[in-house]
Parts: structure tokens; sequence; C-alpha cells
């Protein structure tokens, strides 16, 4: 591929946000996508939907259209690829970036495409916009690796009249936990707090707290999996003593943090937290390399959404033109 003079890494909605700022910009520019285009969004729950209504979700000025309050996940992939058709953005999907280096043009990014084949994509700037949904923090216990676990919960189906461990406390585990109860599965939500997250959506959190008041979801606070069994879970409760917890299957639903592995080399500055050290601008410690959106906030990741990671790109897309027109950068 020839010199690009922007290379946009993850395709979710701020990738796509940036792509769009990219061409009114008149900057050549390539997606690269190593799954489906907004493939965190197809990860999401079958049914779910978003905390948010759809203006907040729009990029590039389109109006996402919707006969319900809160758009839910079929009309988020409908829009977001409606956008991209309509925009024909340059997206190469199933198309993975394994190593960025600094090159003298810039910078080269090596990707393997899905059947294995090697590519290299020459690029001025490099805009990552990989998110962190890809990514789940690992519990580090026995059995974690099984197939009857999973880090993502897609619907409750499945599971009809089976025992259910749910791991977690935050929206993942209770959106989980109240559709596996409502479709007759025997759930129980094991929790290493002492409650319920604050964060978890105020119209769930008082129905979720009162299933268990009730006991038709079943919650054992201040105790952790250790290990994973294919019949049951060992619980450890707070003063050390473990028990047996019947489970068929296990979600184990405690969060997820951007991987950057990929950046490996670049020797980026963090801070305390884990965050990228970023400036206004989204740009990174090391010149010419962009983090919009979640990506670059690993210990923040519950304060970056779409909603205004969305206009990250535009920042970092308005100073690469800025950049790339003060040094008299013909496009490529």
């Amino acid at each position: 591929m020839s010199l690009v003079d922007v290379a946009i890494v993850g395709a979710g909605p701020v990738g796509l946000a940036a792509a769009i700022a990219c061409k009114r910009a008149g900057l050549s520019y390539v997606v690269l996508e190593k799954g489906c285009v907004v493939n965190a969004i197809f990860e999401y729950p079958t049914y779910m939907s978003f905390f948010t209504t759809a203006p907040e979700l729009e990029i590039g000025n389109h109006p996402m259209v919707t006969g319900h309050d809160k758009p839910d996940r079929r009309d988020a992939l409908m829009y977001y690829r409606l956008v991209a058709q309509r925009e024909a953005l340059n997206v190469e999907q199933y198309t993975e970036v394994t190593r960025v280096h600094a090159a003298p043009a810039g910078f080269t990014l090596e990707v393997e495409k899905r059947d294995g084949t090697p590519g290299v994509v020459e690029a001025r700037r490099v805009v990552v916009a990989t998110g962190y949904y890809d990514n789940p923090l690992a519990l580090g216990i026995a059995g974690e690796d099984s197939e009857n676990v999973s880090h993502y919960y897609t619907e409750a189906h499945p599971f009809m009249g089976l025992n259910v461990t749910v791991i977690g406390a935050g929206n993942s585990a209770a959106d989980a936990a109240l559709d596996l109860w409502r479709s007759g599965v025997n759930v129980t939500m094991v929790v290493r707090a002492p409650e319920l997250k604050s964060t978890i959506k105020y119209w769930v959190r008082p129905d979720l707290e009162n299933r268990i008041k009730e006991g038709s979801v079943a919650a054992h606070f201040n105790s952790r999996v250790v290990e994973i069994h294919p019949e049951h879970v060992v619980v450890q409760r707070e003063d050390g003593t473990t028990w047996e917890l019947p489970t068929d299957f296990t979600f184990a639903l405690t969060g997820y943090r951007p991987d950057l592995s990929f950046l490996d080399g670049l020797s980026l500055a963090t801070q305390p937290d884990e965050c990228l050290v970023l400036d206004e601008h989204y740009q990174s410690s090391v010149p010419g390399l962009f983090v919009v959106g979640s990506a670059g906030f690993a210990g923040r990741t519950n304060q970056v959404f779409i909603e205004n990671g969305r206009f990250h790109a535009d920042h970092a897309v308005a100073e690469i033109a800025r950049q790339l027109a003060e040094r008299g950068v013909q496009p490529a």
C-alpha cells in the first residue's frame, strides 16, 4: 500500500468518526480493523439497549433514527453500517495491526489479514481508536479458560433451567443476571465488594436489588470465585473459607482494559492510573501518534464512551491537518 496521511486503527464509532473527519479535511486515510465494522457493538448482548439517546451516538452529522427512546444493538449496527457505506469509508475489515514502528515518513504498521497474510501500511500519522471491549480482565484462576466460561454475555436462551454464576457487580453483570432470571435460569451473582456498583444504570439497579431481596436472584457479596470446574465453582468468603456452588456455566463480567501491546516499543508515557499522557488534541507522548476514545483511558474506562469519544476524533484530525499543512506536506 502506498503512503497515506492517516492510518486509523479500529473501526468502532470513534474510528469511523476519525475517518469521516479525514475525508472532509482532504486527508488520505485507511481504517484497519481486526474484526468487522463496530465489532465491539456486534459483540454486545443480543438485546442490549444503550444508556443514551440516538443523537448522542451520531457521527458525521448523520442522523440516527429509531422507533424508541434508547437505541438498541440492532439499531446501532444498522446505523454505523449505513454511515460507513454512505460515506464510502476506506475500511479494511479483518486486518489486524500487529506492530507500529517509527519510520522516516511517520510510521510503519505491520498488519495481518484474515487468511494470515502479512502486510505493511505506511502513514504520516496514526490514530488509535481500538477501545477496550475486546480485552477482558482475566481473573487468573484455574478453569477460567474452560468451555463453560465466557467474559461476554450474549443472551439467556441456551441456559434455561441451568445453574449460571455471574461474576461481577457492574452494568454487564446486572443486565446479564436480570436477563437470565427472566428466562428461567437459576442465576447466582458472586461479588467481591459489599454491594452492587453505584454506576449501574439508574433504572436497572433498583430492579436487581429487589430481585436479590426477594430471592429470585441469589447474590453473595464480599466473596470471590477462586476455581471453576465443569459442574461447580469454588467461592471464597471474606474470612478465607470456601464452598462449592453448583454451576453449569459462568459469566466472568469483571471489566475490560485497552490492549495497546501493538504499540510496544514506542515508549508511550502513562499516568499513575494507567491512562496515557495525551495533550488537548489527544496526541500521545510520541509525536504524530494520536489515541482517541477509551483506548487511552485504561484507568478511566467508565468515563469515556461513544458520546464523548466521538469528539476526540474531530480534535485529533483537525490537529493532524494543521500539522501537515504547517509542514507543507501535500496530501498523500
